[in-house]
């Protein structure tokens, strides 16, 4: 899944992130997660064991949060296949 929502902040983000708990409480389906920051806004990168398992998180989890937190439109969201995952070394950038 690639996520782009424009206008939400690393604030923000981080403000739902301690909301949702989800580093704590992870989603079902959850493999993989990466978030970014442009000028515009957010992107987003995950892994899902489905497209079920995500739209099952985001609207009983993150949906709940962004109200909450106050963040306006929608994300503009893709969904691709996997073919192949690569991590060599997977470490903690932050």
């Amino acid at each position: 899944m690639v996520m782009k929502w424009d206008g939400v902040t690393q604030d923000q983000y981080e403000t739902i992130r301690k909301l949702v708990k989800w580093d704590t409480n992870p989603a079902k389906g959850a493999v993989f997660h990466v978030a970014g920051f442009t000028k515009k806004g957010m992107r987003v990168t995950d892994i899902w064991e489905s497209e079920e398992d995500f739209n099952n998180f985001i609207q009983n989890r993150i949906m709940p949060a962004v109200a909450q937190v106050g963040i306006q439109g929608e994300p503009k969201v893709k969904f691709y296949p996997v073919h192949t995952i690569f991590t060599p070394d997977v470490r903690l950038l932050s």
